[in-house]
């Protein structure tokens, strides 16, 4: 809030018939809180002040209006302070490999409120009380503590957290919030520990297993539940191991959503990806290919939609392992970027051309592509059952889940 507003509001107040608070009592409380106002990190006060003003301009019981307003101008002081002492705090991040430490240093007129003071879920593994009577709160833990927020991009790990002090119970917001962040390189060729040999495979020609599974939302294990919420993302991991090949490139050639987990004739489908590569759900939503970490694995990070809404619902994808050398109008992965308003190549975005022919028809032009399509190096598979709802629908509640959801066999 802006100063300006709370005289305003201030004037108004003392302009009510009703007030009997002295004016030089007001005064005093607004020169101590304009004195607050002038020190660094005034937003994090300003919050905390609109809360209270907001009471204070809109109290309507006349009967206590003597009462309230000393009261809570008292109150806007009292949390001013204490936002002032949390704003001005110091705190040093040190990222070791699997932990993090955290010193925040504190004012003195904190220190007796340490415990409200947390990393995440965590409170401080200890508090040093200084010579000077402020205080160091001192956070110690693994990534596997305090809820961390594991994440991965094309080339890093990156773990996340928050700083908070809560003067309140958990329900009302945090009067304080800084972020922490580890960043990591990946290392060269990392795998994420979910690709297991016993989960989701299905193995294809010529000695290549194939492996297809649904992500939980941070793309760091297999999701815990098939039932996902209508707009929300459905992150679809495959992966091929390469054994003793040289290195492939995995391409979702076609993708489909059936609520069949087998292909008939006469059965309804939904396209996903067609066209040879072409992710058509990037164009009627907010699909996209996801940046890979290895070229033997793609992640499609899929918008649910409304097809089979509430039912079982199957998506079948044909896998193309392919020489990451030789890419074309047939052999290739594509989606739709709305900001540039065209087809985008994920594996190259230079030679995005060959991804033009999504708006007509792609082609095969590669000849070793005969060559090695007569060695197998194509597998089908099916994930599922996945069931979408709608969560306005008050039935969707009422839907079984079912834990894990992996490839179904073909």
């Amino acid at each position: 809030m802006d100063l300006a507003k709370f005289h305003l509001c201030l004037l108004k107040t003392q302009n009510n018939k009703h007030v009997t608070v002295r004016m030089h009592t007001t005064h005093q409380l607004q020169s101590k809180l304009t004195e607050l106002l002038s020190c660094s990190h005034t937003h994090v006060i300003i919050q905390l002040i609109r809360q209270e003003v907001y009471k204070l301009c809109h109290f309507q019981t006349d009967r206590n209006y003597s009462v309230m307003v000393p009261q809570l101008y008292l109150g806007v002081i009292i949390l001013a302070v204490f936002a002032t002492a949390v704003a001005n705090a110091e705190i040093n991040v040190v990222c070791e490999k699997d932990s993090v430490r955290i010193t925040w240093r504190i004012s003195a007129e904190l220190v007796p409120h340490a415990a409200r003071l947390f990393l995440g879920n965590c409170m401080p593994s200890r508090l040093n009380v200084l010579s000077s009577g402020e205080g160091e709160a001192h956070f110690n833990y693994k990534f596997a503590d305090c809820k961390f927020k594991r994440g991965m991009n094309a080339k890093h790990l990156l773990y996340q957290n928050e700083l908070t002090y809560r003067p309140h119970a958990k329900s009302k917001p945090a009067a304080f919030v800084y972020p922490i962040e580890c960043v990591y390189k990946r290392p060269e060729g990392w795998i994420p520990p979910f690709l297991n040999p016993g989960s989701g495979v299905s193995e294809g020609r010529g000695g290549l297993v194939f492996h297809m599974a649904l992500l939980n939302e941070q793309l760091t294990g297999i999701a815990k539940t098939n039932v996902i919420p209508l707009g929300s993302f459905m992150p679809i991991w495959a992966a091929v191991e390469q054994r003793s090949h040289q290195p492939l490139l995995l391409l979702m050639e076609e993708c489909v959503a059936a609520t069949t987990p087998q292909l008939r004739p006469d059965s309804q489908v939904y396209p996903i990806i067609s066209n040879k590569g072409c992710l058509l759900e990037s164009m009627r939503g907010n699909s996209v290919f996801l940046p890979r970490y290895h070229s033997s694995a793609v992640t499609l990070y899929l918008q649910s939609f409304k097809f089979g809404l509430g039912g079982e619902v199957y998506i079948h994808c044909k896998l193309v392992a392919w020489d990451p050398e030789v890419l074309d109008e047939s052999k290739k992965a594509c989606h739709y970027v709305k900001e540039n308003g065209r087809w985008e190549l994920l594996d190259d975005p230079f030679r995005s051309s060959i991804c033009s022919c999504c708006d007509s028809t792609c082609s095969s032009r590669s000849k070793r592509w005969a060559d090695w399509g007569s060695n197998g190096f194509s597998h089908k598979s099916v994930l599922g059952p996945l069931i979408i709802v709608d969560p306005s629908d008050s039935q969707a509640h009422n839907i079984p889940q079912v834990s894990g959801s992996q490839e179904s066999p073909v």
